[in-house]
């Protein structure tokens, strides 16, 4: 039994760091400290001739490890978070000296000149982490967050600008179960601008968001999950409007969008899913994730209803409660696999179900 599956459900439900002693805050450091320093193997995503692409460390000299950028930059995010949130974190003088090894001001020009050529690169999933590792630092109130956080600016500022030029024009959602979900990158923007007081972004991608999801009825769930998914395009599609809509209006779009939460296909999202990972299953990782992803997001709509009245409230509410739980079990029986297929990512996962509720934002609204 690994460390965070000794973590009862109802501390994982809570999503408050309860649990976070020194065997779990080791646990959930361990791969996202090794990962960010390991080169290879390498996602390279294109080759663009006969000669041998350049090393992931010329390219991104701040963000080359865990087997792609976006890895690698929300695994720099779960070590941050865990030094905040975990008093006298015993891993912290390691964790310390990785991080200021990788972000240095020379290193972070080389992000923002390669993102400078490839503009589109890591739109939208690596940008929102990028934002959301910028406002874990600014959530932290330490002088080595402050140094971070500066010597990251001028790339957060250049993700920010991308942002509020393409991502927030998208003309339709993706609404896909993996990286090029609409919903998920939106969220992380809208928690990006409240915690750093950004009014613009904010009031930019909440009007995105109802764009594109506002008139959403009767959700279709019945193909969840495809393939390679990680997230749930309908809970996290009502996990971005929970933090956009007010909570009476959430609850009545949410009666709308889950019509019949505990009947068919609807009450397929309150079961895990099953996995039984082979080594080198990536597949099977990203269905690992998915049940912890799904897990944030089943407790976020239960608190965003919390206290409401209705018929919506009194339908659903304890249905995603319990399904929350049980997700936060399964996804926590296999979150910290040695397999790398998983190691390089999953623990970012198990970090923000442990810690969603200290973003910053009121519960209920991230």
């Amino acid at each position: 039994m690994n460390a965070f599956e000794t973590i009862s459900s109802d501390a994982l439900r809570a999503g408050r760091a309860d649990a976070l002693d020194d065997a779990v805050a080791s646990a959930l450091t361990a791969h996202p400290l090794d990962g960010i320093e390991t080169e290879y193997p390498h996602y390279q995503g294109a080759v663009e001739g006969p000669d041998a692409p350049p090393r992931p460390s010329e390219k991104h000299p701040a963000f080359y490890g865990c087997f792609d950028w976006h890895s690698a930059v929300h695994s720099h995010w779960a070590l941050v978070r865990l030094l905040r949130v975990a008093s006298d974190h015993p891993d912290e003088g390691e964790i310390a000296t990785v991080v200021d090894g990788r972000l240095t001001p020379e290193h972070v020009a080389g992000e923002v000149e390669y993102l400078d050529a490839n503009p589109s690169f890591e739109e939208p999933y690596g940008w929102s982490w990028l934002l959301r590792l910028a406002a874990e630092l600014r959530l932290w109130d330490d002088s080595r967050a402050d140094a971070w956080r500066e010597t990251l600016r001028p790339l957060e500022d250049r993700v920010r600008r991308g942002t509020l030029e393409s991502f927030l024009g998208v003309a339709r959602p993706h609404r896909v179960g993996t990286h090029g979900n609409t919903a998920f990158a939106l969220a992380g923007v809208l928690d990006y601008a409240r915690v750093v007081g950004d009014a613009e972004l904010e009031r930019e991608a909440e009007t995105t968001a109802s764009r594109l999801y506002a008139d959403d009825s009767a959700g279709v769930v019945g193909a969840e999950p495809v393939g390679w998914d990680f997230v749930s395009p309908a809970l996290t599609e009502a996990d971005l409007m929970r933090r956009v809509l007010a909570p009476d209006p959430f609850a009545a779009w949410l009666d709308g969008f889950l019509p019949d939460l505990t009947g068919a296909p609807h009450d397929a999202l309150l079961t895990p899913v099953d996995v039984e990972p082979d080594e080198g299953d990536g597949a099977a990782m990203h269905l690992i994730g998915l049940n912890v992803s799904r897990a944030w997001c089943l407790a976020g709509l239960a608190d965003a209803l919390s206290g409401r009245e209705g018929p919506a409230a009194t339908r659903l509410r304890e249905p995603l409660d319990a399904a929350a739980r049980r997700h936060a079990e399964a996804g926590a029986a296999d979150v910290l696999t040695d397999d790398y297929a998983g190691s390089h990512w999953l623990s970012s996962f198990a970090v923000y179900l442990l810690t969603r509720n200290e973003g910053g934002i009121a519960p209920g609204t991230a």
